[in-house]
């Protein structure tokens, strides 16, 4: 008998799943013939839409994959990929989902750490915005229309194009989509003076899942405030922005002083917690954290780089880092002058000599696998745990991670914590980017580089945020209080919830319910219904 069952589960699984692909095959051939009745261009809407039978399909959906640990063969992919080149190609491929129970995954720029905007495990829908990324900049009234599809550089690019001392402050890597950069929150090197980019959103367009275009005034404040700093793929799909433009002088300056463990790095960090958030606003001034070649042979050692924006003149800024920040040993030598869309191109390291049309570039120069993780720090960090860290960094894995640490205090400090849903305000010192990136292929490798990560994570607990271990929700982490299931419940939600949002994560709940009551948007972490039928209590325990 136990001969027979194991015979005949073969053949089962393989009959179960070839009936699966044909019902899929069907639903997909229905979905089509939906999106084509549905749309108003119809006769455009066969050039948006991309099948695994099409030919262009594969380089569509490679295009703008960032992370490769998700580019595998046995990555699951889009049954169908739509590239809207008008609202209503998002509106029918919202309802045609609906009625043929496809899910949706939206992608912008492609950055998700965890690939939740082109994965899932279920038979899904890809819209790509790579189409939909217009700009249009008022320099008279400081402000911009931003379509989702747009990237940061093709942002900063556009409003260079027409202000010398127009900015806005956003993130420092030119090829990350807007559409969920702004509504994760979205900082760079302008946060200590303007905030984050959610901060500076004055209106947006959305399709909700109704099909509807809403912009501020018909979606209502409390949806308006969940979009900016909550995640914008759990409540519907963002099509534009509206930001306000900040001013910026005509010339700012930057430096990278790099110091290593033999030139006292260690005392120089455990200096700079003291100091940056307290910095004038004007001033910002990070740390980054490697594993280097040392000068001797065959030896590593670690290298923090202090690298600077201020916005102003050497002049001023010399004097300012003399008196808060002797230390570091700042020379004129090591600061230059330039506009400050030319900073953008310093920060995301591209060479001095590079035209500004870089910026335009979707792909980045480098694409690997990678895990990333986010902290919060309130205190400084004693000279034991830096070297803590250090010995980490040794290790084989540790050779290409970095840290990044990016202080607060500033506007940051003045923005109360329900302003938006990113609720990581006066309090935090810095904030903690942590990156392991790797080039070999196979589960092995990367399971080993992943492991890696979570033992410096597991380490830092001590001397970060606590109650919650606060994180960044744009630095994505399926590692917190995901059930591996995908959708997950209220309860085991809160779980990563609560570090993403603290006590804003319920408010969030509160808008997901009244605008997406079926939990359509939804993905492994996004903002879950709030109710507490007996069927969740049982899937929640």
């Amino acid at each position: 008998m136990k001969h027979v069952g194991s015979s005949v589960f073969p053949f089962a699984f393989a009959l179960l799943l070839s009936f699966s692909w044909a019902t899929w095959a069907h639903t997909h051939e229905n979905f089509l013939q939906c999106m084509t009745l549905r749309s108003e261009n119809s006769s455009s809407t066969s050039k948006v839409i991309y099948t695994p039978s099409n030919s262009s399909y594969s380089s569509v959906l490679q295009f703008s994959i960032q992370n490769t640990r998700f580019s595998t063969p046995a990555t699951p992919k889009p049954l169908v990929i739509v590239t809207p080149s008008h609202v209503s190609h998002i509106q029918a491929a919202i309802i045609c989902s609906q009625t043929h129970g496809l899910q949706i995954r939206v992608r912008s720029g492609g950055h998700d750490y965890e690939g939740l905007s082109y994965v899932s495990d279920v038979p899904f829908v890809l819209i790509d915005m790579i189409n939909l990324r217009s700009i249009s900049v008022d320099v008279e009234n400081s402000t911009a229309w931003v379509e989702a599809g747009a990237t940061n550089g093709e942002v900063y690019y556009r409003i260079a194009e027409k202000s010398k001392t127009l900015g806005f402050p956003a993130g420092l890597a030119s090829t990350v989509g807007v559409g969920g950069h702004y509504s994760g929150g979205g900082y760079g090197a302008l946060l200590r003076k303007y905030g984050l980019a959610a901060d500076n959103i004055i209106d947006a367009q959305l399709i909700d899942v109704k099909g509807r275009f809403l912009d501020r005034e018909s979606m209502g404040e409390d949806l308006f405030w969940a979009i900016r700093g909550g995640g914008g793929a759990s409540f519907g799909i963002i099509v534009a922005w509206k930001i306000k433009l900040v001013p910026v002088p005509s010339t700012v300056t930057v430096f990278t002083v790099n110091r290593t463990l033999e030139q006292n790095a260690t005392k120089l960090v455990h200096r700079w917690q003291y100091v940056a958030a307290k910095l004038h606003e004007d001033l910002f001034f990070r740390v980054r954290l490697t594993s280097v070649n040392s000068s001797q042979e065959g030896k590593r050692t670690i290298q923090a780089s202090f690298l600077s924006l201020y916005l102003g003149v050497i002049d001023k800024l010399l004097p300012m880092m003399q008196e808060s920040f002797p230390e570091l040993g700042l020379m004129r030598e090591d600061c230059i002058e330039m506009s400050w869309i030319e900073s953008i191109l310093y920060f995301a390291e591209f060479p001095t000599d590079e035209s500004l049309d870089v910026l335009l570039n979707r792909t980045s120069p480098t694409r690997s696998r990678f895990k990333a993780k986010s902290d919060y720090v309130q205190e400084p960090i004693p000279e034991l745990g830096l070297e803590g860290i250090w010995q980490r960094f040794y290790e084989k894995e540790g050779e290409t991670a970095l840290m990044f640490l990016t202080p607060y205090g500033g506007r940051m400090s003045e923005i109360s914590e329900d302003a938006t849903p990113f609720p990581h305000r006066a309090g935090n010192i810095y904030s903690i980017f942590y990156g392991v990136f790797w080039e070999e292929e196979g589960t092995a490798a990367s399971e080993r580089y992943i492991s890696w990560m979570r033992r410096l994570y597991s380490y830092m607990a001590p001397y970060v945020s606590k109650s919650p271990r606060a994180a960044y929700v744009n630095y994505v982490d399926l590692d917190i209080g995901t059930n591996g299931k995908g959708n997950t419940t209220y309860r085991r939600a809160s779980i990563w919830g609560k570090k993403y949002f603290k006590n804003n994560f319920d408010r969030l709940v509160q808008v997901k319910t009244t605008v997406d009551p079926a939990n359509f948007f939804k993905n492994e972490q996004s903002i879950p219904l709030f109710s507490f039928g007996w069927k969740e209590l049982i899937s929640g325990i």
